[in-house]
């Protein structure tokens, strides 16, 4: 099994160029099965559909989420799938396999008011101040991942036209747009970022944004950066830069945008990803509609 294993995950990293973290996080759900699988005296080629059933409804009584569970099984479909294309198996026993049903849980986002709490509160004129506005302005102008952020390059951007390049999930590329309150932000962060590259010893002179010592922010610090200063905008429940790209999506589709526009502007791969941002957009005309309608709620 671990052989099996190993082959799989090489060739997801190699042939389908998935992430060093995707590849990660698959071994470790396909090591977890193969140490059970030892652990039941079992043949992990002779694994039959009943099999994969007892192994989901043990993690199931070991209080694992329906999510983590769900997780797991995507990640035992997509080893057996290989298996039997490569030859390895004549049946896949995770085929029809189904896990149990996870909540959708609706993401936390802002409302326009806490975002323009967090875009408009006092910035000062140090390098780090406007290289701060700038992200904030950057996640919430084109709904980008933290990662896609932090891995801006200089050379990604266009603000003559008002978009950034961006690379995302699987290594696919699309365009990303800046709105005016964004390209105004990073075009006042380029001369304090020149300024950092100048006085720097060492450098990473394509990367967007730069810490002090003039090397490539990280996605970590990207995160604390929104965390911070969500904090001292008065904003009291934690926030992500991906409770900005929610916000993002959510404000798009309750001024009127088209699911799939906001579905290729995030990036997602799949139309059922965005659709959980209906539900938000949907509960609010809701809520709306209560307060204001004569026969309303309220």
């Amino acid at each position: 099994m671990v052989t099996i294993v190993d082959d799989y995950l090489a060739w997801l990293g190699n042939s389908r160029r998935k992430s060093p973290a995707t590849v990660k996080a698959y071994g470790g759900d396909l090591r977890d099965f193969a140490d059970w699988l030892a652990g039941q005296g079992r043949d992990p080629l002779a694994a039959t559909r009943l099999v994969l059933r007892r192994y989901l409804v043990e993690l199931e009584e070991q209080g694992l989420k329906a999510t983590s569970v769900q997780r797991k099984l995507a990640s035992l479909r997509g080893l057996f799938r290989w298996a039997q294309q490569e030859g390895r198996l004549e049946q896949n026993p995770a085929k029809l396999l189904r896990g149990p049903k996870a909540a959708r849980r609706v993401p936390r986002f802002l409302t326009a008011a806490e975002v323009d709490a967090l875009l408009t509160q006092p910035f000062d004129e140090t390098p780090q101040a406007r290289r701060d506005r700038a992200i904030l302005e950057t996640l919430y102008s084109t709904g980008c991942r933290v990662s896609e952020c932090a891995g801006l390059r200089l050379q990604d951007l266009d603000l003559d036209e008002g978009f950034a390049r961006v690379l995302g999930k699987g290594n696919k590329e699309r365009l990303c747009l800046l709105g005016a309150p964004a390209r105004d932000a990073i075009a006042a962060w380029l001369p304090a970022r020149r300024e950092l590259l100048l006085t720097a010893r060492r450098s990473d002179p394509g990367a967007l944004w730069l810490n002090r010592s003039g090397t490539a922010l990280s996605a970590r610090w990207v995160f604390e950066t929104v965390s911070r200063r969500a904090r001292q905008a008065g904003i009291q429940a934690p926030l992500t830069p991906h409770g900005l790209r929610h916000s993002f999506a959510t404000h798009l589709l309750d001024r009127g945008a088209d699911l799939r526009t906001v579905q290729e502007l995030l990036g997602h791969a799949r139309l059922v990803t965005t659709e959980i941002y209906t539900h938000v957009s949907v509960g609010r005309l809701r809520d709306v509609y209560d307060r204001a309608h004569p026969h309303g709620r309220g």
